[in-house]
Order: C-alpha cells, then sequence, then structure tokens
C-alpha cells in the first residue's frame, strides 16, 4: 500500500505558476523549487489551461489578475474541464483585498488564496498543506480502487468473480436493449473436473483452473468481453455486441486454445489431456425477455453438449422459445 506521505502523480511534486508578471514568476519559482518542487510557468490563463490539461500538475499557483484571461475564469475553466482531474486544488494569488474578490476565488474553484505582497513563509505551508492533500487523495482513491477490484475478482484465477459476471451482465443487457444490439454468454465447463482433482490433487487442479481461465481471456481478447469464473469449474464469457456467428468463432478459438495447453487428464473419459464443453447462446434483448433467459439457454446448450460426449460445444438461442421452455437442467 503506497505511503501517504511519498504518494503522489509526480516525484517530486509538479508546480505550475500563472502569472503575468515576469518578476513574480521567477519568485514563486525560486519558492517552490527551494522547497524541492518540479515547476512550470506559463505567463496567462489560456497557456495556464493548455499546460494543465497536458501536465495534470499537483497544485496551481494561479494569479487573479492577468490580461485576456483572469485567474477567476481560467480557474473556473479548469474545474470544468470534462478531462480534469477532480481533485488538483488551486492557490489563488491576489492583489484585491475585498471580500468579494476572495469570495470570488472560492466561488470560482480555488481551494486557498495568499495575498500580495506575498508572505513567503505563509505560502510555503499552504502549497506543503495542499500538497500533502493530494497526496492523501490519491492515496485513497488507489486504495479504494484495489478494494473494488478484490471485491469484484475470484481469488484463486484471478479474473471476475460471479458478482462481477452479475452485474456486469445485468450493466450490457441494459446498454445493449437501448442499442438494439446482440449480447452473447458461452458458459464452459471442464469435462470430468471431479475426476482430474481426485487423480492430480487439488493443487494441480488450482493451477489447471488458473491455465484455462487465462486461455479463456486470451480467447475473449475485447476490452469490452468479460470473462468470469461462475463456480467450481465452470466459467462465463460475456460477449456484449456479438452475434451467434461471432460467438462460435469465440467458442472454436477456446477450444483451440484449451487442446494447445496439453494438459494431461488420464481419468478423462473424451480425452488423455484437459477439455472442455460449452454452451452458447446468443440474443437481442428485449423487454419480452431478461438476462436469465440468456443464462437459461446457455446452461441448457451446456448440457446438450455433455450429452452429446463432452468435449464440443453446442448453441442455443432464445427466439427457439420451445426448447428453451423445455427447462432441462445442466449437469
Amino acid at each position: 500500500m503506497p505511503d501517504v506521505m511519498t504518494f503522489s502523480p509526480h516525484n517530486p511534486p509538479l508546480i505550475l505558476v500563472a502569472d503575468d508578471d515576469k518578476v513574480m514568476r521567477v519568485c514563486l519559482r525560486q519558492a517552490m523549487e527551494q522547497e524541492g518542487y518540479q515547476v512550470v510557468e506559463v505567463m496567462d490563463g489560456e497557456s495556464c489551461l493548455a499546460a494543465y490539461t497536458q501536465l495534470r500538475p499537483d497544485v496551481v499557483l494561479l494569479d487573479a489578475v492577468m490580461p485576456i484571461m483572469d485567474g477567476f475564469t481560467c480557474c473556473t475553466h479548469i474545474q470544468n474541464l470534462e478531462n480534469g482531474n477532480p481533485y488538483t486544488p488551486i492557490l489563488m494569488i491576489t492583489g484585491l483585498e475585498d471580500e468579494a474578490s476572495v469570495e470570488q476565488a472560492f466561488a470560482s474553484g480555488a481551494f486557498d488564496f495568499v495575498s500580495k505582497p506575498i508572505h513567503w513563509a505563509v505560502l510555503r505551508q499552504r502549497v506543503k498543506r495542499l500538497i500533502q492533500q493530494v497526496r492523501l487523495y490519491h492515496h485513497l482513491q488507489a486504495t479504494n480502487d484495489e478494494l473494488i477490484r478484490l471485491a469484484a475478482s475470484d481469488g484463486l484465477t484471478q479474473i471476475a468473480n460471479r458478482r462481477r459476471f452479475d452485474q456486469y451482465l445485468h450493466q450490457e443487457w441494459h446498454r445493449l436493449l437501448r442499442e438494439h444490439l446482440p449480447l452473447a454468454l458461452i458458459l464452459c465447463d471442464i469435462d470430468f473436473f471431479k475426476v482430474y482433482n481426485d487423480t492430480y490433487g487439488h493443487q494441480s487442479g488450482d493451477d489447471c483452473l488458473r491455465k484455462v481461465a487465462r486461455e479463456l481471456e486470451f480467447s475473449a481478447r475485447r476490452s469490452v468481453d468479460l470473462v468470469a469464473r461462475y463456480g467450481g469449474e465452470e466459467f462465463a464469457v460475456i460477449l456484449p455486441n456479438t452475434d451467434m456467428e461471432g460467438a462460435i468463432q469465440v467458442a472454436k478459438s477456446i477450444h483451440e486454445s484449451i487442446d494447445a495447453l496439453a494438459i494431461p487428464h488420464a481419468g478423462s473419459q473424451v480425452s488423455n489431456v484437459v477439455t472442455v464443453s460449452m454452451g452458447v447462446s446468443s440474443t437481442i434483448p428485449s423487454q419480452l425477455i431478461d438476462p436469465a433467459m440468456l443464462i437459461t439457454a446457455a446452461d441448457q446448450a451446456l448440457y446438450q453438449a455433455k450429452a452429446a460426449g463432452r468435449n464440443r460445444f453446442k448453441t442455443l438461442e432464445i427466439a427457439d422459445r420451445e426448447r428453451l421452455n423445455q427447462g432441462t437442467p445442466s449437469v
């Protein structure tokens, strides 16, 4: 876990100084560099916006009164940037001492301000405090991202877990419902995996699961595809914007990649290496059906693949309602 006192997007921290007065810019640079910070100087608000977008500094020291675009306007634009960092503190430097100017600085998005003539010890302390806040924010953000990742991943295989599968299936179902695009699902089961565990031991079984998971991720390689551990030796592959023909191509790729692993399986009744059976389903989401029906279709197709001798895939589209309503359970 990163150290709160050392974690920063830039090392050392980067300060962006915007002031139209060259002498003031030099003084600010020297004061910040004496504290060990990196410094970039610009002379107006427009240049500040460009530098901010490119560099994403840790802190912005922004003069309130500048030609063309004043500091208040620049500060507002920074806060409204579409891809802007929501936690880049801006310290306004102003010679305006009236209460309305101070309120305007905070209203435009400034975190703090210092008045001219600058009290340099005060400036250094305020910048130091802002840097600490930035570091704490990024530390907490990184920690939160890691917790989210752990909550959504399977501890053994490091792919998505069942909880993440359920979330993503519903998310993509509703997105593709709006866009009237297809969604495919592959359920994949390792053949005779209990026998494999009994023959080679659970550590080898765990290693087998990890290898199969990696090959599934390789076969479903688009960023929108999701491979999840569905339960035990069963995996699921969600393929957004994919019709049955496309899903079949992924299923064929999975078969080829698992075969290429050539993991010995002396207890298998269909091969001398580890194989998989798969059920493939696809549909265009509509208001008349729900995600559970897509899962049911893939599960029944998987049952048919097993009943037909394993080490193969079968397909079933939701449009085939008569077969779907038979409710044949998987084995």
